[in-house]
């Protein structure tokens, strides 16, 4: 997601009129990510990235623009909500949405159980009765407001409701209540008879209304959760019914908001969504792609073929990245498309500079092997920067009143002092990955442009000073350097510091030409001598050298994540109270702490080799939402609750990686908790029982954890499939090269082909394997459709993605018939 910005938001009522906003996404209703706050403003600017995997189903993806109040709690100016099935529409492009009024009666989500009966009964006097008979099973999914939730429900038929009990705290109550209604029949009905006559009565006009309410303890009365409307008729068809339903907002009639009165936000969303099959269905195209390093020329191999037909090389990229370093296979396929863009470049000063594959491929494998090495090398500076607010600025235009320009001068000269050499020292940090690739680099610009001295490190300098440390300062929150978009003062630095940081790994020759501005040529005379230049050259060998040295030796902890949860006490004392408490928890590659607040002491640490598993807790246990546990020696078990359900699933994949290669892993766990003197989920009474479900975590030891193989091999499946014209188009140019071997017709001079023969044989095998692929999709897609009953719990009355999936099947059988 991008978060741009939002314009005309209502004045505040006060004199000032401006406000203090900030946006929020929500999965549903809860909250997965908040952006910064912007002070003074009816058009913030946010520019603010956020990605996450979505660990749950849900029904919508809404944002929220609060006004932060200081005294009261913080108000909602509007929404936006995007319908799961309606995310397609709006794939990666900039949409303004207008901002939707917000009310208790809007805000939905969750599903309801419920079984109907209408039965007759004969009364003494011989007239028929009707009787319905409504039982409220259970719910899944309400929301949970101002951190509990108490839900009951209420159930009307023309008359007074009748009322569950509340259960308290838990989103998923279970019921299991029935309620009795009498639906009187007219007089000239006097025979027992079935319901389907022909003649509308009664029955017909009644509808049966269930209410979710939250029991809350405030002056304004319970706050309305959802409802649900049935009309009777449909039972005429079977006198019993039993599904699961969405509940539905309320229709209020309040529709006297005009839709531009609370203004706008600008939004980029990019949503995915892949079956992923297993292992097996992928071999042919995954061995077609693994091999594309072998493949001569590598302009012939699948890998390269994908990134010829993608319309952005960066979609290609990124699943090739991480597919082949989950193979161990990146050096040899990076070092393989690098020396054929090397002999394709004519000019030593141009290499590596274009949005090519070689480039885009080594910028993904940067950020994925390099993003520790970042933060250790850059972000404790970065976090001073953010934090201190030195004035900067060096253009004399820009100046504010009271500052110095000599003083700012020297201020941005010791900032890119210390950032030059934090970075020039730290090349026995840099990853292994990333120095074999750096060697290949070195070598074939070396072998091509033998003239020129220098190719062999501006080869190298355009990639880990322009393409990795200089985007990292200029944009830290891109690279989770920091957690918000710097303030505007805070980065206008970064910006000044990124371009002189940038000009001095370039090793150009005429360093101040490089600058469009003269003030930033004169700043940059400070840094004209030659030790910065011979510190960048000793840097660009150290990196770019084959032979690693042993980190462990000189490894200090990295940081890795940080944040406050929510702790169960582990009653390390005998009587010991075992309440939640909240803390600061840290996690590096040595250890697992937390501590009172950021920066205390820590309470307690758990050595990475103590992390037996990590794995979710069933919600039952505490009745609390987002739990995870860490099982450490002697079954003692550390119970966490993270603040949403992507923040739970970060914590328990990280967790999970760092301590993968421990010898004593656990192979089975408790999903539930210990309490009362028995395992919740077992029933077994010893708190030593050994855990009565497989875990999860266990993974190869070399294996990165946030890489599937199998899910980036769908992935580039669904490419190849949506460019699939593009394939055949590539196939044609191929026959045409190859038949003709004359000038080649304009239309297919987009592609690069360098051997027509073997190119058409990859082509050949790529069809063929995604016709496969495609094949087992649509026959999944039918079998799902046969096995899949609306209203059940997957798939309850009231989801309109479903409706539309049943929609596009039949069109789909009508067609194929």
């Amino acid at each position: 997601l991008s978060l741009g910005e939002a314009k005309n938001l209502p004045t505040y009522p006060g004199p000032n009129k401006m406000r203090d906003c900030y946006c929020t996404v929500n999965l549903d209703q809860e909250e997965v990510f908040r952006t910064k706050i912007v002070e003074k403003s009816l058009c913030p600017f946010y520019g603010e990235d956020f990605y996450c995997e979505i660990p749950r189903t849900f029904r919508h993806l809404s944002f929220y623009i609060f006004d932060r109040d200081v005294f009261r709690r913080d108000s909602i100016i509007g929404k936006v909500a995007i319908q799961k099935e309606d995310l397609q529409k709006y794939h990666n492009r900039d949409t303004w949405f207008q901002l939707q009024h917000v009310d208790a009666d809007s805000e939905v989500q969750g599903k309801v159980h419920l079984e109907l009966r209408l039965s007759e009964v004969i009364t003494d006097t011989g007239v028929v009765c009707h009787k319905l008979a409504t039982r409220v099973l259970e719910c899944q999914g309400l929301p949970i407001v101002n951190g509990q939730c108490d839900p009951y429900a209420t159930v009307t038929l023309a008359g007074p409701s009748r009322q569950t009990k509340v259960k308290k705290k838990t989103n998923n109550p279970h019921f299991d209540e029935v309620f009795y209604f009498e639906v009187t029949r007219p007089s000239s009905y006097n025979k027992k008879s079935h319901f389907d006559i022909e003649d509308v009565d009664e029955v017909d006009k009644m509808e049966i209304r269930v209410d979710l309410w939250n029991a809350s303890n405030l002056k304004f009365g319970d706050e309305f959760l959802g409802e649900l409307r049935l009309p009777l008729k449909f039972l005429r068809q079977s006198s019993s019914y039993e599904a699961w339903y969405f509940l539905q907002p309320r229709d209020n009639g309040n529709k006297s908001l005009k839709p531009d009165d609370l203004g706008s936000l600008r939004l980029n969303v990019v949503y995915t969504e892949d079956h992923v099959f297993s292992s097996d269905y992928y071999s042919p195209l995954r061995d077609l792609l693994l091999k594309s390093a072998d493949v001569e020329p590598v302009s012939a191999s699948a890998a390269h073929v994908l990134g010829e037909v993608c319309r952005e090389k960066q979609e290609a990229a990124i699943p090739l990245v991480r597919l082949f370093l989950h193979y161990g296979r990146i050096v040899p396929f990076i070092s393989a498309i690098a020396n054929a863009e090397v002999k394709r470049t004519q000019d030593p000063n141009t290499i590596f500079r274009g949005n090519s594959l070689t480039s885009k491929c080594i910028d993904e494998t940067m950020k994925l092997a390099g993003m520790h090495y970042l933060q250790v090398t850059l972000k404790p500076i970065i976090d001073e920067i953010c934090q201190v607010h030195k004035p900067c600025e060096i253009d004399p235009v820009k100046l504010k009143d009271g500052e110095n320009l000599e003083n700012n001068r020297e201020n941005l000269r010791q900032y890119v002092d210390r950032i030059f050499t934090v970075i020039t020292k730290s090349g026995v940090s840099c990853p292994t990955v990333m120095c074999d690739i750096f060697f290949s680099l070195r070598e074939s610009a070396a072998k091509r442009f033998q003239g020129d001295p220098d190719v062999r490190y501006t080869a190298v300098s355009s990639f880990i000073f322009l393409r990795f440390f200089a985007p990292a300062i200029l944009s830290p929150n891109l690279f989770q350097l920091t957690p918000h978009h710097p303030d505007p003062q805070t980065s206008r630095t970064l910006t000044l510091i990124s371009k002189t940081i940038q000009t001095l790994g370039s090793l150009s020759k005429s360093k101040s030409a490089n600058f469009k501005e003269s003030y930033m040529a004169t700043f940059y005379d400070y840094f004209n001598e030659q030790k910065y230049a011979d510190a960048v050259k000793n840097f660009l060998d150290l990196i770019s050298s084959s032979g690693r040295r042993d980190h462990k030796s000189i490894e200090q902890p990295i940081l890795l994540k940080e944040g406050f949860m929510i702790k169960r006490a582990q009653g390390r004392k005998r009587f010991g109270m075992k309440n939640f408490k909240k803390r600061w928890f840290r996690l590096t590659n040595h250890e697992f702490t937390y501590q009172k607040s950021k920066g205390d002491h820590p309470l307690c640490s758990i050595p990475i080799e103590n992390i037996l598993a990590v794995e979710r807790l069933e919600e039952e246990s505490f009745k609390m939402k987002n739990m995870f546990q860490v099982i450490q020696p002697e079954r003692r078990v550390l119970y966490i609750q993270a603040n949403n359900c992507v923040e739970a699933k970060d914590w328990i994949d990280i967790l999970t990686k760092v301590s993968q290669c421990n010898k004593k892993r656990l192979t089975v766990y408790h999903p539930s908790a210990y309490l009362n003197g028995h395992w919740l989920c077992c029933k077994a009474t010893a708190d030593n029982t050994p855990g009565c479900t497989p875990c999860t975590g266990g993974l190869p030891a070399n294996i990165q954890l946030d890489i599937d193989g199998d899910r980036e091999t769908e992935r580039i499946y669904s490419l190849f499939n949506s460019y699939m014209p593009k394939l055949e188009k590539m196939q044609e140019a191929c026959g045409s090269k190859s038949v003709y071997d004359g000038p080649e017709e304009e239309e297919y001079s987009t592609f690069i082909i360098d051997d027509p023969k073997e190119t058409y044989k990859t082509l050949k095998l790529i069809i063929e394997g995604v016709g496969t692929l495609e094949q087992e999709h649509a026959q999944y897609r039918r079998d799902k459709f046969k096995k899949t009953k609306y209203g059940s719990q997957e798939h309850p009355i009231g989801d309109k993605s479903f409706q539309t999936y049943i929609r596009q099947q039949s069109e789909i059988s009508a067609h194929s018939i």
